[in-house]
């Protein structure tokens, strides 16, 4: 009975670390896979902005584009004040296969207002900004096809147009 017992520990012990050998090799093997994406920022409909990399699975990507506006405020419409629309994405490739590519995104946009606010006498005033901020722990895509997100739905309205595959190539960042 003891040697029963001894020979089923070592058979789950050996079942047990062919496993994690397995789930190790798997997870080096797929955290090391290149993916190249790409993402168009639309606002009311129009591209705006755009980035692209390529990231290895399991890594992420963090990007920030500034667009510096210059307002014409008060009753003399005078330039008065600069705003900065930061945006900052964060993209992780989080699972890719020839099949399908998941990307995690982290998102903080800047908005100005499509209508510029006014006094009761018409006078523009200063646009008020808002941070918007966005997150989709899982975005599935179609390796090479376009899917879009919807961040915000007006005042602008804001999407992204996402779409990635694998790559071969060895000079992922």
């Amino acid at each position: 009975m003891l040697k029963r017992s001894a020979t089923r520990l070592l058979t789950t012990l050996f079942i047990g670390a062919s496993l994690a050998a397995y789930v190790d090799a798997h997870a080096q093997t797929s955290a090391s896979q290149p993916v190249k994406w790409e993402l168009q920022v639309l606002r009311d409909g129009q591209q705006i902005d755009a980035f692209s990399a390529t990231t290895n699975v399991g890594q992420a990507r963090t990007d920030t584009h500034h667009h510096v506006v210059k307002n014409s405020v008060g009753c003399a419409d005078k330039p008065a004040g600069d705003i900065d629309l930061q945006r900052t994405l964060t993209i992780s490739p989080v699972h890719a296969s020839a099949d399908d590519v998941t990307l995690a995104i982290e998102a903080q946009e800047t908005l100005e207002e499509n209508t510029p606010r006014a006094t009761a006498q018409g006078c523009k005033l200063p646009p008020q900004p808002r941070v918007v901020n966005a997150s989709h722990p899982g975005l599935m895509l179609k390796p090479g096809e376009w899917t879009s997100w919807q961040i915000v739905d007006k005042n602008p309205s804001l999407a992204y147009r996402v779409r990635a595959s694998l790559t071969t190539s060895a000079a992922a960042q």
